[in-house]
């Protein structure tokens, strides 16, 4: 059985989605699996099946969407519990979930919602983090949002606060680049600072994926897609400031075969080995 407490450095990893689970299996393409953690957590037999045999061969890191670290109610303690019991079972690494909130009043939302980025708000999430992160017994990872709006409430930028939480509660980024970049295009900031905001040091892996623009004045992070031209540059900027790194290839809807994911992969690999070279 594969088991390692750290992904090793510069790693590349695919999110286990069903129809990779027999490819898998076979092919031996990647270093590491994530998992939605949220999949797994229930008695779903085929599901759980397949990774209690990809467990023998990878090591799986938990993703989850349910968390609700900045929601308003008190954290799902069942929920944790799950999360803890799966975690435990598959001898993840680390465990991750975003900085957002997903449910109020007992009604879960479909999507990761933000908040304002206020100075008043970051104890309180320093707290339900550590909280989370002693729970559960493993590094927690929080991860960026891809957004669409912004708040008159906000009093600092949103890469000071998330990196503000991180650090004070000594968790770990998830540093997704396409959200960044998604992000800076709808709002309109230089997402160059936004990584240099960034201690490479607590980076427990960097996510690629792939978004629609369409509409240039509003893009969407749709995980449908390769990664754009733009993303890959702020991911070789990433690579220049915090070098190696695991990274992630995300593919949520249309997605391809096997293949054609790991070719994205081998992009991040050239792109890695380019830069390491030039240093």
């Amino acid at each position: 059985m594969v088991y390692q407490k750290t992904l090793p450095q510069g790693s590349m990893g695919v999110g286990l989605r069903p129809k990779f689970y027999e490819n898998l299996l076979q092919n031996h393409h990647f270093d590491y699996l994530e998992i939605i953690s949220e999949n797994f957590m229930f008695d779903q037999p085929i599901p759980n099946h397949y990774l209690s045999k990809l467990r023998m061969e990878y090591p799986i890191v938990l993703h989850g969407v349910s968390l609700n670290l900045l929601g308003s109610e008190d954290l799902d303690l069942d929920y944790l519990r799950r999360l803890k019991l799966l975690s435990d079972n598959f001898e993840a690494p680390f465990f991750s979930d975003h900085l957002c909130w997903s449910q109020r009043e007992n009604r879960f939302h479909h999507d990761l919602l933000p908040t304002p980025f206020r100075k008043d708000l970051v104890q309180r999430t320093v707290d339900r983090a550590k909280f989370v992160q002693d729970y559960v017994g493993r590094p927690f990872a929080i991860e960026n949002l891809s957004s669409y709006l912004t708040f008159k409430e906000s009093d600092m930028p949103e890469w000071e606060f998330y990196s503000t939480i991180v650090e004070k509660s000594d968790c770990m980024y998830l540093l997704d680049i396409n959200n960044i970049y998604v992000s800076s295009v709808n709002h309109k900031f230089d997402p160059r600072d936004y990584i240099d905001r960034i201690d490479f040091t607590r980076v427990s892996q960097v996510h690629l994926a792939g978004h629609d623009s369409s509409n240039p004045n509003l893009i969407v992070d749709t995980h449908d897609r390769s990664v754009s031209d733009s993303v890959w540059d702020l991911y070789g900027y990433a690579l220049q400031k915090g070098a190696p790194f695991p990274t992630l290839i995300e593919w949520d809807e249309n997605i391809p075969d096997l293949e054609t994911v790991y070719l994205e992969a081998e992009k991040a690999k050239i792109l890695r080995k380019s830069i390491e070279a030039s240093k």
